[in-house]
């Protein structure tokens, strides 16, 4: 053990003598010699140092060094500066007019990588975007690369996504017919009606895939309302107007329509029709009362709406609840709108209710009508003599029953669904004055029903 430590001491000092031999004593000399030299011309070297040209030529070597020191940190920070460009445009190259390409996105980011002086120049180049090639590929799934041309060699251009994979398919076109729907009708003029829209063509032509095509169930011109000039009767030119192509859900499907835009002539009226207001009282009066009269500050409005809705109608009801009424009363109405009546002259008005004391008058020999039979296969005869006729009983004011004529009064049976064979029917009753309470003595009837020989 003691040989080991020896020899360990004895190598630990011949590696102290090589140290001290080849650094130690040489830089010793050398500092003790630059120390000499300075104590025996110390004089000389401040006149040296103090001189102008000395200051200057030292300062600019520390200005030199401390510029390339900081230009050297500079770099660092900004080598790893970076930019986006978001939504660069895809342009693809393809024969457009025989094949139609699936799966390519619209537009992909850029990320710039490098010094920013050079980002900032590589933005002022003029750009071709980013492209594709897809020139001689055929129908199927290709993975393709995306490129995008690089200005500047020390700039990083990073794609995403840089590769895509799409879908070529074969084009093909079909003839549709063409139809149209009108946008925005609710902010038409109330008192306007679209009677008619005339488009320059009737068919168009469908481009696309095939199994697009196959799910195209009509192609529609989207005629705005928004879009016209001025709303007035008359008749009114739209040019570009849009076409949308659906499939049977609704859905817009995405193929190529020829042309895209087409041209609709639009007439535009404005019907209009007066009409009575009649009043129609809903609900049971107070027991005993009885209505009156009944009146209204218009007899009459205008109504606008569809050719159709105004020929079906005669009169504009104002129903009045006067359920529970024991004296006389003024309501405001709120007319309502049948359908396609869009437009009404006067949107409220004021009805007076005057009540009177209920009273009852018998009307004998009333005639049973029937009501919802084909008489082209069946006909009806009442079995009895007292089956035919009926005493209906009404209820109202005693001025306006001492007054009524008994052909107003309505007696008849709904035969609707009967086929051959004896029926016991419920006899209804209705009258023309809608004051008064129609109300049948005998509440059912027997008929028989027999085809037609």
């Amino acid at each position: 053990m003691k040989k080991i430590i020896r020899a360990m001491g004895r190598f630990f000092r011949h590696i102290g003598s090589f140290f001290d031999k080849i650094l130690i004593t040489p830089i010793t000399k050398i500092i003790l010699k630059i120390i000499e030299f300075s104590k025996n011309n110390s004089k000389g070297i401040e006149r040296f140092i103090g001189k102008k040209q000395t200051l200057i030529v030292i300062s600019l070597l520390l200005a030199l060094s401390v510029f390339f020191i900081i230009d050297s940190e500079n770099n660092t920070i900004v080598d790893q500066y970076a930019e986006v460009l978001y939504n660069q445009k895809v342009t693809a190259t393809y024969n457009e007019e025989a094949y139609v390409v699936e799966g390519l996105p619209d537009s992909v980011d850029i990320t710039l990588v490098g010094q920013k002086r050079h980002i900032f120049l590589a933005k002022q180049y003029p750009s071709s975007g980013v492209t594709v090639d897809l020139t001689g590929l055929k129908p199927g799934q290709h993975k393709v690369t995306l490129k995008y041309t690089q200005q500047l060699k020390s700039i990083d251009y990073r794609l995403d996504p840089s590769t895509v994979t799409v879908t070529i398919y074969d084009k093909v076109s079909q003839t549709k017919s063409l139809t149209y729907d009108v946008l925005h009708q609710d902010d038409l003029d109330t008192k306007l009606s679209i009677d008619s829209v005339e488009l320059d063509r009737s068919e168009v032509i469908v481009k696309g895939a095939e199994y697009k095509l196959d799910k195209v169930a009509t192609v529609r011109a989207l005629v705005d309302v928004d879009d016209f000039a001025k709303q007035e009767a008359g008749e009114l030119t739209l040019d570009n107007i849009p076409l949308v192509a659906y499939d049977t859900n609704g859905k817009v499907v995405d193929v190529e329509i020829v042309p895209k835009t087409v041209t609709a002539k639009v007439t535009i009226s404005s019907p209009s029709k007066e009409v009575p207001i009649k009043i129609v009282p809903k609900g049971d009066l107070a027991f005993g009362k009885a209505i009156r009269s009944l009146s209204s500050n218009v007899d009459s409005v205008t109504v606008y709406g569809s050719e159709e809705a105004l020929d079906k109608l005669d009169s504009l009801e104002a129903v009045v609840d006067v359920t529970g009424l024991d004296a006389s009363k003024e309501y405001t109405v709120t007319l309502k709108r049948p359908n396609g009546v869009t437009e009404i002259s006067e949107k409220t008005i004021t009805v007076n209710v005057t009540l009177d004391d209920s009273t009852t008058k018998e009307f004998n020999n009333i005639s049973i009508a029937t009501e919802n039979l084909d008489t082209s296969k069946y006909k009806v005869q009442a079995l009895s003599e007292e089956d035919s006729r009926v005493t209906v009983v009404v209820t109202g004011s005693k001025s306006i029953i001492d007054s009524i004529d008994p052909s107003i009064i309505n007696a008849y049976v709904d035969l609707e669904g009967l086929g051959v064979g004896e029926h016991e029917v419920e006899v209804k009753v209705r009258g023309d004055d809608v004051k008064l309470n129609y109300t049948p003595k005998t509440k059912k009837v027997k008929v028989r029903i027999t085809a037609n020989n």
